[in-house]
């Protein structure tokens, strides 16, 4: 057999984890996109073809933001090649944090604590936190999760976490299960999202809005995220994957 279908057969032996959202009408989405709507451009009765014309965001689900999501002059969608969307997945669990506090920012110390446990992180790996909140996905009032004040109370990084992850271990990429890199304290706090911000300034992408992290080894998995090819892009819905070892 060749090498490569001897590898891609090897591959089918592990356990294949889906971290994709459904794409509905219905889903939450950031305050600045409409909701998805499609229109139909013909009907197999009619033309023997089922045809849509879809207006989605490039934020829509589960997505890849870009660095020129926020950043002018750095690098669009078509500049993060395949090979940088398949990385070594390291996967911080820091579900029990979450409960306690909705509001948590990832820590330098829990990135420190979590490398004590399982080893340096690889240069250009991905790494995401599991925080839980992807089970609220399907109801908004509990997934933006707001007070009387309208401040969202969510998880997401704080910057010497992400300073840490991109200065001292170099990693390729960061994902959560949010629709925001920031916690949603911390981002009211700045008046911006400012860890965010700092990521793609880093010239580095992420994925938003990722599922199934849960079902997800801390370490030993590989993350696939693949995405469409158009031109000058700062982000888009992606399907992601991992590929898990079979006592994960």
């Amino acid at each position: 057999m060749y090498p490569l279908y001897e590898l891609l057969s090897k591959l089918k032996e592990y356990k294949w984890v889906n971290l994709t959202h459904e794409v509905t009408a219905d889903i939450p989405v950031y305050p600045t996109f409409n909701p998805l709507s499609s229109s139909s451009i013909s009907t197999i009765d009619d033309t023997g073809a089922f045809s849509l014309e879809y207006r989605i965001g490039n934020a829509h689900g589960t997505h890849i933001d870009a660095p020129n999501h926020f950043i002018n002059g750095k690098r669009d969608l078509l500049d993060i090649s395949q090979k940088e969307r398949v990385l070594p997945l390291y996967v911080l669990h820091l579900e029990d944090k979450v409960r306690e506090n909705p509001g948590y920012a990832v820590t330098v110390e829990d990135i420190k604590a979590f490398e004590m446990e399982y080893g340096e992180i690889l240069e250009g790996s991905f790494v995401a936190f599991s925080s839980g909140w992807y089970k609220k996905f399907d109801d908004k009032e509990a997934f933006f999760n707001k007070d009387e004040n309208d401040i969202e109370h969510t998880p997401g990084w704080s910057i010497p976490a992400l300073e840490y992850l991109s200065r001292i271990r170099n990693v390729t990429a960061i994902g959560h299960e949010t629709l925001n890199t920031d916690s949603g304290i911390e981002a009211e706090e700045a008046g911006f999202l400012v860890a965010q911000k700092y990521w793609l300034n880093e010239n580095k992408y992420q994925n938003e809005l990722l599922a199934n992290l849960d079902k997800v080894p801390a370490v030993g998995s590989l993350i696939f995220t693949g995405a469409p090819h158009i031109k000058d892009a700062p982000g888009f819905p992606a399907e992601v994957f991992a590929v898990i070892p079979n006592n994960g």
